[in-house]
């Protein structure tokens, strides 16, 4: 499950090793290489409120290293990317397992409760990139962040996609890309696997052998952005995404921001997952005075089954995608308020806070209980089916000194359902702690 506040700084440094790649071009392979280093230290505390159900409760640190080479000179450069990670458990013994930031082992004979955890786990991975006429090709392992096909970045390790991907961008304003990719790396496995989805329940002996994509974004209005792509999730769905958003600066204390993101899927091939017919759109409208920020967000899934996207990722750019909830069931419509603040205003820049409560309806008899993936949303009791969220987010960014760029990140939300809502899903606290610290070795 994904929050839209603020990118994680993991996910900032991954789109920074590319555009550094970028500039590396013309530098040469050896002179334009980059090495970073990525630490990441996260505690993770999920109380369940059933007391029939185990919590969870991790402690771990993670370390991501990054090297990006330049490109050998001549019309087509070529290059290398590599990554390697390592995590490690500093606390989570048995039966305090499956908070999601390390391996998940086999729960007990009654399934209450997960095994241990083992001490470390680790994967590494590498991708041969080639670039020229403003367009760069990669194959191998990578990490890719698009509406329709995004890793996971908001836990102690990323996730990552082996296949092959091609960006292109000779049109001012314009980005296109596209790709393959029939592998994952979940963020908290030191394997790959096939790619599936977040809320789909695959036939025990069928699986989607690749997902493919194609799109672009373009930025060619001052405030204004937008984009348009389209995927396939083979024998699964076909999945299309559109977006604008745009932020009106009134003078320089106050700014709007208007936005709408809508998805289109529909079953595709063998239907793995059974039909799938669903619209679904969310609209904000931010209000922005000086350091302070007021959102209101409505989203509405239109569709007998849940709005889904491939599991541990990141693609599902709806704004009321929160730390636990996405507000994204059959026919589910939903709201949001929320509050920012930039501490600047009160002279600490680096620290800034968000509180939010979103609150979601929907009817879960409609649902198909045949369907073989989404029929365990069925709930002949859920014609009224309501749930919310509170959310707190409060970060802070050393902006100088030894540790310059070292990050303290403490999220809290609560979720409660009910009128039948508890069948799909949980009555939970949740706490993280994050720190994040970049180390750049050259």
């Amino acid at each position: 499950m994904n929050a839209k506040y603020l990118m994680p700084p993991l996910a900032l440094a991954l789109l920074a090793a590319n555009a550094q790649a970028e500039e590396a071009a013309a530098e040469g392979f050896v002179e334009g290489s980059q090495l970073t280093i990525q630490t990441r230290n996260y505690y993770f505390n999920r109380d369940r409120r059933d007391t029939q159900v185990q919590n969870s409760q991790e402690w771990g640190q993670g370390f991501i290293g990054l090297f990006s080479s330049g490109y050998t000179q001549g019309p087509i450069g070529v290059g290398v990317d590599a990554y390697g990670m390592l995590g490690l458990k500093l606390d989570g013994g048995g039966g305090t397992g499956g908070s999601s930031i390390l391996p998940i082992t086999a729960p007990d004979k009654e399934g209450l409760k997960f095994g241990k955890a083992p001490d470390s786990f680790s994967s590494g991975g590498g991708a041969l990139k080639l670039r020229g006429f403003d367009t760069e090709l990669k194959l191998g392992d990578q990490f890719i962040s698009n509406p329709v096909i995004a890793g996971g970045a908001t836990r102690m390790l990323p996730q990552t996609f082996r296949g092959v991907s091609l960006v292109n961008q000779s049109i001012r304003d314009l980005r296109l890309d596209g790709g393959q990719v029939s592998f994952t790396k979940p963020y908290n496995q030191s394997g790959h696997r096939r790619i599936d989805t977040s809320y789909g329940v695959f036939p025990d002996d069928r699986q989607s052998h690749h997902i493919s994509w194609l799109g672009g974004s373009w930025n060619g209005v001052e405030g204004l952005s937008s984009s348009l792509y389209a995927a396939e999730l083979q024998d699964v769905w076909k999945q299309y995404y559109a977006n604008l958003d745009y932020r009106w600066q009134l003078d320089e204390l106050v700014s709007l921001n208007p936005g709408i993101n809508y998805y289109r899927t529909q079953d595709s091939g063998d239907a793995l997952l059974g039909e799938i017919d669903n619209n679904t759109w969310s609209a904000h409208f931010a209000v922005g005075i000086g350091h302070h920020t007021i959102t209101a967000v409505y989203q509405k899934v239109n569709g007998n089954t849940p709005f889904d996207y491939i599991n541990q990722g990141d693609s599902i750019y709806l704004d009321n995608s929160q730390q636990y909830s996405d507000f994204n069931g059959p026919n589910e419509k939903s709201w949001k308020l929320q509050y920012a603040y930039d501490f600047a205003g009160l002279g600490v820049p680096g620290l800034s806070a968000l509180a939010a409560y979103s609150r979601g309806e929907l009817d879960l008899t409609k649902v198909d209980p045949n369907s073989p993936g989404y029929g365990y949303w069925f709930n002949a009791d859920g014609n009224d089916a309501k749930h919310w969220e509170r959310d707190l987010d409060i970060r802070y960014v050393v902006q100088g000194g030894p540790a310059k760029d070292l990050a303290l990140r403490a999220r809290w939300a609560n979720h409660r359902g009910g009128n039948g809502y508890g069948a799909v899903d949980n009555d939970v606290d949740e706490l993280r702690l994050i720190v994040d610290y970049p180390i750049e070795v050259f």
